[in-house]
């Protein structure tokens, strides 16, 4: 491994932890032209199935990101959930719910995917991008000043290195050492007092089409086993109804542990590939900036897994703050625009928190459509500017997710709303007949869906559903930053985002 020495001096933008977030934010900033450095104090990227849930909504970020092909592939459905009684499988349960795809949302059913293959994933992508992570570098410590962040980087060979950024972002989870350093307080609660077990095991005896159950969660010494498609071991999740209890995460202590709650013999029960243990918690940063510092993932919030929340909705913060500091560090936005990421991102898992501890408590390992984040938005946040009125109740107001629609090239091509949106740019979307203004740009796409000269056909409506007639300002995140029945207001959005100079107006 090389020393610090191979580190950059200077970089827009510093980020601490290359987990889900922080390999998230710099592949984001990557394919923006943003020059990040993503730190890892350990040597590789973390293994463990962990959180194994990709939702819905991260779906279409991952797909955007040009992703999501590799996850499918890499990743498979739930199974049905085994309920096991002594030696005999007594019940069956759908756990995870499946959904069925619309036009507005073509992605409908949870996926599971194993942590460390979302990892291996997400990392390809950000270091084809030309993305650099910096593995066995630990952010020892920081100052801020008004021009930006310089960081002390310890190697693992013991160097040290100055780094200087624009922007310093912690993703280094839920002991997160820059926001204590910051002295950013957490504030929560123990959604319960009772340690849990995590483990990778490879074993024989079991069927890999159930998700396997003995016990009821929070309720007993529960077990589960669960075989991620694709794979060849099984994740074990333990409960203890001892808050005292303190899990034995050795080779030899998982193995046990799963011979005397179930059925199988040490006999069937082979290598562990990787264990943990902790004891649930949720607890939300005060803040999620101060100064050019900012929070993100589980170092600004810490879920319960309970209904597979935690990973997806610290992917989508880095999602939400990517195309903030592109605009602001590579086009001109001002550095005000990145305050709307607490403003924003914060209430959002606040309440998804909230949704994680009932669950938890409840025992309810159920994951439907109520789970699946489609719903997140920021019609009452700082950017979203509706200017139609007269909307019926339910209808897409700015601020909310911009839907899917497919459609079809005037030469009968097909080709989908999120085509037109996927990349690092705004869309300016005219849906009817609305005047669409011309604009040139390099972070801006126009596209006009019916109406005179269309670039799209809406043949059976699904984008006129969705969006009603109207202009409509896309953000880069997918998020209707602009909704207007016509362009008078236009030039002056598109100037607060950096996409124009206020002398082009």
């Amino acid at each position: 491994m090389a020393g610090t020495d191979a580190l950059p001096g200077h970089v827009d933008v510093l980020i601490s932890g290359a987990g889900p977030t922080g390999l998230a934010l710099g592949l984001d900033l990557a394919r923006r032209g943003v020059r990040a450095l993503v730190l890892e104090r350990q040597d590789r990227l973390a293994p463990g199935t962990r959180g194994s849930g990709v939702q819905p909504r991260t779906q279409e970020v991952y797909e955007d990101f040009g992703v999501l092909d590799a996850v499918r592939e890499a990743g498979g459905t739930y199974p049905p959930q085994g309920i096991w009684s002594d030696d005999r499988m007594v019940d069956e349960r759908v756990m995870v719910e499946p959904g069925e795809p619309t036009a507005a949302a073509p992605y409908a059913t949870m996926l599971m995917l194993p942590q460390w293959r979302n990892l291996e994933i997400q990392y390809a992508r950000l270091t084809g991008l030309g993305g650099e992570v910096a593995f066995g570098a630990d952010l020892e410590s920081f100052t801020q000043d008004a021009d930006g962040v310089e960081a002390r980087v310890v190697h693992a060979d013991g160097t040290a290195r100055t780094v200087r950024a624009s922007y310093l972002v912690a993703a280094d989870g839920g002991r997160s050492a820059i926001r204590k350093a910051l002295g950013v307080t957490m504030t929560g609660q123990s959604v319960a007092p009772y340690p849990m077990l995590l483990a990778d095991i490879r074993l024989d005896g079991l069927d890999r089409n159930h998700w396997h159950m003995w016990g009821e969660f929070r309720a007993t010494d529960f077990v589960s086993l669960l075989a991620p498609a694709k794979y060849d071991y099984f994740l074990l999740m333990a409960g203890f109804m001892d808050p005292d209890t303190v899990p034995d995460t050795s080779p030899d202590g998982v193995r046990k542990l799963i011979a005397e709650r179930t059925h199988l013999s040490l006999d069937q029960l082979g290598e562990v590939l990787w264990s943990s243990s902790f004891r649930p918690n949720a607890a939300l940063a005060d803040q999620f900036r101060v100064g050019r510092v900012f929070l993100a993932g589980d170092a600004a919030h810490v879920h319960s897994p309970a209904g597979g929340q935690g990973l997806n909705t610290s992917v989508q913060d880095a999602y939400n703050l990517g195309w903030k500091l592109g605009q602001v560090i590579r086009h001109g936005a001002p550095d005000s625009l990145l305050d709307s990421y607490e403003a924003e991102r914060l209430p959002v898992a606040e309440s998804i928190l909230d949704t994680s501890t009932r669950l938890h408590r409840s025992g309810d390992m159920r994951r439907g459509s109520d789970l699946h984040q489609m719903g997140v938005g920021y019609p009452d946040g700082p950017l979203a500017t509706e200017r139609r009125t007269g909307l019926a109740d339910g209808g897409l107001r700015a601020g909310n997710r911009a839907p899917d629609a497919p459609c079809t090239t005037p030469d009968g091509t097909p080709r989908r709303l999120f085509d037109v949106f996927q990349g690092p740019h705004f869309t300016v979307l005219a849906v009817g007949d609305v005047e669409l203004p011309a604009i040139d740009g390099e972070m801006i796409r126009t596209c006009r869906v019916g109406g005179p000269a269309p670039d799209l056909l809406d043949s059976e409506g699904h984008a006129r559903d969705a969006y009603g007639e109207g202009l409509f300002l896309v953000r880069p995140d997918g998020y209707v930053a602009y909704a207007a029945d016509d362009a008078s207001g236009l030039p002056d959005e598109l100037v607060r985002y950096g996409v124009l100079m206020a002398a082009a107006r």
